[in-house]
């Protein structure tokens, strides 16, 4: 089975301050279930590798667009901690009284947050290629990220009035481009072995992952920066669920210093800084890994 045949069942779930989050899922109705939280820019499209690896394993999958992507509401100047009630409010429309969570990139921290906020909820978390909070002790934040990161992050530390501006040039550029061309507007922060994961369905499938989160504006991708550089409403310390971390030594998005800082501070996780990877190949390879690391976690 593929997930082009995998039947998706899709909600709008109304959160408790008026908003609707939009909820994609397929799987067994009765299966563990296992939230995506995607990147920035991302939306709910699920990659059809990811959901067919979770079917097979008994699994249910579920993601959803964050506030301000795709068809969820906006949520003005939102803390990194602030989306974990969203998960928390799709959990309870669904009836779900556990579940486990991943993200990746730009969805790193929001798994984090699910983790150490609803820890009643979530069985575990992966992070995988996340950023650390802003500012990280010990850590040069911008050090070692691609000439487009640093611009993107040097204009959020600016405030909302220089990051919309760069935001929606970038995501106009992304909008005018294809799947065969998307490796050109991540140029600048590509290591080899991401620029050459970008091919065939993978570059069709984030492609068209960005055109949907970007499809209503660009209020998601804004909200994501500004909370990354803010106080995330909770510390990575206070973790008290079971965490993978995973994070590529070749990675130009998210440079390295970021998974061993985080690494360095999550009680008890079990940590991979893998040699062999960058950021995207996260996405390609290590999915199956993560998705049999959570189903195997005691507390469902």
């Amino acid at each position: 089975m593929t997930g082009l045949l995998t039947p998706l069942r899709e909600h709008d779930v109304p959160t408790p301050d008026g908003r609707v989050v939009h909820v994609v899922e397929a799987g067994p109705a009765d299966g563990r279930v296992i939230v995506v939280q995607h990147g920035s820019p991302g939306s709910s499209h699920l990659f059809e590798p990811w959901i067919d690896d979770a079917i097979a394993r008994g699994a249910r999958i579920l993601a959803f667009d964050r506030s301000g992507y795709g068809r969820s509401s906006p949520d003005r100047d939102r803390s990194v901690g602030r989306v974990a009630g969203d998960v928390a409010a799709i959990a309870s429309a669904l009836g779900i009284r556990r579940l486990a969570t991943w993200g990746i990139s730009g969805g790193g921290p929001h798994a984090l947050a699910a983790a150490a906020l609803l820890p009643d909820l979530v069985v575990g978390a992966a992070s995988l290629a996340a950023c650390a909070p802003y500012p990280a002790d010990g850590l040069d934040w911008l050090a070692g990220m691609g000439e487009g990161n640093v611009e993107e992050f040097g204009a959020t530390l600016e405030g909302r009035a220089a990051t919309e501006p760069l935001t929606a040039k970038a995501a106009e550029g992304i909008l005018a481009s294809s799947p065969a061309a998307i490796a050109d507007e991540m140029r600048t922060l590509l290591s080899p072995v991401d620029a050459a994961a970008i091919d065939g369905a993978f570059a069709e499938w984030m492609f068209e992952d960005m055109r949907a989160g970007l499809a209503t504006g660009i209020d998601g991708w804004v909200d994501d920066d500004l909370a990354f550089v803010q106080p995330w409403g909770f510390d990575v310390r206070s973790i008290r669920v079971p965490v993978l971390l995973w994070q590529g030594e070749q990675d130009r998005f998210v440079p390295p210093g970021h998974g061993r800082w985080l690494a360095g501070r999550i009680p008890g996780v079990e940590a991979h800084l893998s040699p062999e990877d960058g950021h995207l190949t996260l996405m390609t390879r290590r999915i199956p890994n993560v998705h049999a690391w959570l189903l195997a976690l005691p507390g469902w």
